[in-house]
């Protein structure tokens, strides 16, 4: 087994996302969705992959406009990956990036029950808030 290797990119293979977004159970075949993602990476203030060898294992992102809040969404890491703390570096890199470009406020909705995989990061719930959606 390779060592996993983190690297902040500007553009992946479209079908190895795709294969990341398979395995967090967030996709829905749609030409459109998979026609975003080079863009989707481009526009993201830290996109950021994990790779064993030639294979993508983890993937993150950051949204911001550089200069004041932050989102960390679209973590995930294939099944034969997880519990190795492949999750929580990506994480933990995303988060070092958007403090090094002095942005402190950095938010995430997280699906219910994982709040003791991000606690240990410095996350935690925000009393008093609801996410929200726009519904189509």
């Amino acid at each position: 087994m390779d060592e996993i290797e983190y690297a902040r990119v500007a553009s992946a293979p479209t079908e190895a996302v795709v294969e990341l977004y398979r395995a967090g159970g967030w996709w829905r075949e749609d030409p459109a969705w998979r026609a975003a993602i080079p863009g989707m990476i481009r526009g993201s203030f830290c996109f950021l992959v994990a790779r064993e060898g030639a294979r993508l294992v983890g993937m993150g992102r950051a949204i911001s406009d550089g200069v004041s809040d932050a989102y960390i969404q679209d973590v995930v890491v294939v099944a034969d990956h997880r519990g190795r703390g492949v999750g929580q570096e990506i994480v933990r890199r995303l988060t070092e990036r958007c403090l090094a470009a002095g942005i402190t406020w950095i938010g995430l909705v997280a699906e219910p029950g994982t709040e003791a995989f991000y606690e240990p990061l410095g996350y935690g719930v925000m009393a008093g808030h609801v996410p929200m959606r726009y519904r189509q």
